[in-house]
């Protein structure tokens, strides 16, 4: 399930030449100098790096690049200086453990995560010492229901809710969605997706690709002979390769919807770019754009992570620190565990940096069935030919 954490987050890129670099001719500024004092506040952060399936290190320097922001240039965490307290863990419970009991062992006043299928190991440890959890996008139910926990963007559902708007927007009927099995994942998408497509009176139709399936064509042939008139899939890079690929060769003109991690350059390599450009895509980051707070972004990672892609997982990084500070600035005298609960907790409409406009409110409003969600927004637009979504629209 990690990949419907992360997938509606950011997008893949390559930024090699002008030629192929989507932030090409893209806004920077100035980054003025407003360093934070006093003691610093240590902030945990669970990275997802070392695994032998999955290994997201850009994620861990988009944060890093967000906390040298703040320290250097953005007047602090409510003032004060951020130490980043990283810990490495591979997407399994051991080393998921590990790095809970570290958080508490080191008196975080935090833990924050992008996105991790080991959210219900995390959440239970940092939570029975008293710690917030705050993380980008959650998926277990502890991340989602915990009141110690806060899941700042949509998730899931707000990538369904984006893909039906995105669906409806096409004048779609019919719909199916490839998803990768892993956890149950087709299941938890069909119940949560089916009431919400046939809200916009689009019939759905969920098919479980099984995880290491070598060839999901066989699958992808039954999926389609219902004739769907549009398509989509969630899983990991390898699997959207296959998926799409095999898509390509069944019903080429079928309308396409991508979530970020399929518009990776890994995959765009294998099913080609007139495959991608005119679809549509769904996403949590703005990158593109003159608005200040994309600016801001690239800049930042420009400035202190330059070798990594703007239009990749480092979003997902640098959103989730960024969005926290913003939710702290008004805390007053010592930044503690319950102060950040409480700002958290009591912060309204906070805007999510890089994120085209898309708000957060974190006092359970915003699902009431999953009470840890903060926001039901999503955005999608036309992919260009550089497999980035552009001219995006909100959704939810």
């Amino acid at each position: 399930m990690l990949i419907t954490a992360l997938g509606a987050t950011a997008c893949a890129g390559d930024e090699g030449s002008d030629a192929n670099n989507p932030v090409a001719g893209a806004a920077t500024t100035s980054l003025a100098s407003n360093p934070a004092s006093g003691d610093p506040v240590k902030i945990g952060f669970v990275s997802t790096e070392g695994g032998a399936v999955v290994s997201l290190p850009e994620i861990r320097s988009g944060a890093e690049a967000a906390v040298e922001y703040v320290n250097n240039n953005g007047g602090g965490f409510a003032g004060r200086p951020i130490e980043l307290v990283v810990c490495k863990q591979q997407e399994e419970p051991t080393s998921a453990t590990k790095c809970a009991n570290e958080m508490v062992e080191k008196k975080v006043a935090a833990v924050l995560a992008a996105g991790t299928s080991q959210g219900g190991t995390v959440v239970p440890i940092v939570a029975g010492a008293g710690i917030p959890y705050i993380t980008l996008s959650g998926v277990s139910a502890a991340e989602l229901t915990s009141p110690d926990s806060s899941a700042l963007s949509a998730g899931l559902p707000g990538m369904l809710t984006a893909m039906t708007a995105a669906a409806k927007s096409q004048n779609l009927k019919s719909f199916t969605i490839f998803a990768s099995d892993g956890g149950g994942a087709g299941a938890i998408i069909n119940a949560m997706g089916v009431p919400i497509f046939q809200g916009a009176g689009i019939e759905l139709k969920v098919v479980p690709i099984p995880l290491g399936v070598p060839d999901p064509t066989p699958l992808v042939t039954a999926g389609l002979s219902s004739k769907p008139e549009g398509v989509s899939v969630v899983a990991d890079a390898a699997t959207c390769s296959s998926v799409f690929k095999a898509i390509q060769t069944t019903d080429p003109a079928v309308k396409k919807i991508f979530i970020p991690v399929c518009l990776d350059p890994a995959v765009t390599k294998v099913i080609g770019m007139d495959a991608v450009i005119g679809s549509i895509g769904v996403t949590g980051t703005d990158y593109l754009s003159d608005r200040p707070d994309s600016v801001l972004y690239r800049t930042v990672l420009q400035q202190y992570a330059p070798d990594t892609h703007v239009t990749g997982m480092a979003a997902s990084g640098y959103q989730v620190v960024m969005a926290v500070v913003a939710a702290g600035a008004g805390i007053q005298g010592e930044i503690t565990p319950a102060a950040i609960k409480d700002a958290l907790k009591t912060a309204r409409d906070v805007e999510m940096p890089a994120g085209g406009g898309i708000t957060f409110t974190c006092d359970g409003t915003a699902s009431p069935m999953m009470a840890s969600i903060c926001s039901r927004q999503m955005m999608y637009g036309e992919i260009n030919d550089k497999g980035v979504a552009v001219d995006l629209q909100l959704a939810g």
